[in-house]
């Protein structure tokens, strides 16, 4: 863990501890999200950190109670703890509120991809430019999302509502990282929902089926689709990219609507992305 600035303060609610303990520059909360959580970028002992809560307890999500956050804080502390990556911003620790945990994250600079279908034409848009980013830096995003999910399937946990709104990207220092991966589960599981949590553009067809078996290969489809996404419109095709006739084929297999037609792990799909593998079935 690192030093970080944050003690326990259960009587007060994080805004006001914050603000006492150093400069609160960025405040996200139901003006950004819907999730009911209320995080911090605050400037504190010489850093910035990102502090996460899981909102006031009287503030009723739409989806989500104040216990449910509560779980899905402590369960991302418990991926942070399990799991290191570049990719990851790093966990300093944690610290307790009147909101319940905070959890203290070193902060990581950069833009959410993810836009609204309005803005996703937007030349300005985040979600635009990362689409256009030259053949070795749209090459290096992506293998730095496959490899953080190496790690993490390695560790045991499969993707849960992973969607660009989890990539956020540093334009200027060509740095990715994936945020907000609290839905994250350890170990196959069951679809009880029918429709799962998550962006429609990146679920694998088992997360719209109730009893389907949620696992590794739903992993493997939810990145094939960022691919999709972000390569799939003649990016592939630009000169550049590494093998990408290899790219493309890794891609469309982790794309397959049976699952038994994907790859069986993340490990093997970026091995094939990579080249290192033949992507056929």
């Amino acid at each position: 863990m690192i030093d970080h600035p944050f003690a326990d303060r259960p009587g007060l609610a994080p805004a006001d501890y914050l603000a006492g303990v150093g400069t609160v520059f960025a405040r996200f909360d139901s003006r950004t999200q819907d999730s009911g959580n209320v995080s911090f970028g605050v400037e504190a002992g010489g850093r910035r950190w990102f502090v996460k809560s899981a909102g006031d307890p009287q503030d009723r999500s739409p989806f989500l109670s104040h216990a449910a956050r509560v779980a899905l804080l402590e369960n991302a502390q418990a991926l942070a703890r399990s799991v290191r990556s570049p990719a990851l911003p790093a966990l300093a620790g944690t610290a307790r509120s009147a909101w319940g945990p905070m959890l203290v994250y070193e902060w990581a600079a950069g833009e959410l991809v993810h836009a609204p279908a309005e803005r996703r034409d937007d030349p300005a848009s985040a979600f635009r430019r990362f689409r256009s980013l030259p053949p070795a830096q749209a090459t290096a995003a992506i293998d730095a999302i496959l490899e953080a999910h190496v790690e993490l399937c390695g560790a045991g946990w499969i993707a849960g509502d992973f969607y660009d709104g989890s990539i956020l990207y540093d334009f200027e220092a060509r740095r990715l990282h994936l945020i907000d991966l609290d839905s994250y589960h350890r170990g196959p599981t069951v679809n009880e929902m029918g429709r799962m949590f998550g962006s429609t553009r990146f679920m694998a067809p088992e997360e719209f089926e109730r009893g389907a078996a949620i696992d590794e290969r739903t992993t493997v489809f939810n990145l094939g689709r960022a691919m999709a996404e972000y390569l799939g419109d003649g990016g592939l095709e630009r000169a550049g990219f590494r093998g990408a006739d290899d790219q493309h084929a890794a891609m469309v297999r982790a794309c397959a609507a049976s699952p038994g037609e994907r790859f069986a792990t993340v490990a093997e799909l970026a091995r094939a992305w990579r080249g290192e593998a033949a992507a056929e079935p």
